[in-house]
């Protein structure tokens, strides 16, 4: 399950109170467990998916989720799979790993390992979010954000996308806050 990290240094593990602090920022986390990783849990354990493995795994996930397609008017998804031998890790943490936006929402479930996310609030303070298998994210356009694999390097999760440019970044150039400190 997913952990907030304030800045004040505070770690938060309890997800309603995760909700409230994400809240005025529109951004949603929830926790899934439909049971799907059981019918591809050596897939998950895997680092490198065929791209028929890929397809196996988004469409099983994708006929227990379907309404999360149809709630963020999805109109298709794939399979985000980094881990260590990525053969293009350095540009995903290069692209991602800096303050932008989205012209659209970006939602995602993640299937296995995890992701750290960190989020300007309105007052301009900022929180690292730790999200982990079966926890579903969905960021609002506009929200200012950055992500960045954890130290682990291994994480899979179902990206979704309504428009097939919406996860061009579009930087803000805000510097990530001296009292968090950014994995690189």
């Amino acid at each position: 399950m997913a952990n907030l990290l304030l800045d004040d240094g505070t770690i938060e593990s309890d997800l309603g109170e995760i909700a409230r602090e994400l809240a005025p920022l529109g951004i949603q986390l929830r926790h899934y467990d439909p049971g799907t990783s059981l019918l591809f849990a050596n897939l998950l354990d895997q680092h490198v998916l065929t791209e028929s493995e890929k397809r196996y795994c988004v469409e099983l996930h994708n006929s227990v989720f379907e309404f999360i397609q149809q709630e963020n008017g999805a109109i298709w998804c794939d399979l985000l799979n980094v881990h260590p031998g990525s053969f293009n890790l350095h540009h995903l943490i290069a692209t991602y790993g800096r303050y932008h936006t989205h012209s659209v929402a970006e939602p995602l479930y993640v299937l296995a390992g995890e992701m750290i996310y960190g989020f300007v609030r309105p007052d301009g303070s900022q929180l690292q979010l730790l999200v982990q298998a079966q926890d579903y994210l969905y960021i609002p356009l506009g929200v200012e954000h950055w992500c960045s694999p954890s130290a682990s390097l291994n994480f899979k999760a179902v990206r979704y996308f309504a428009i097939p440019d919406g996860w061009v970044p579009n930087y803000t150039g805000t510097q990530v806050s001296d009292s968090l400190n950014k994995p690189r």
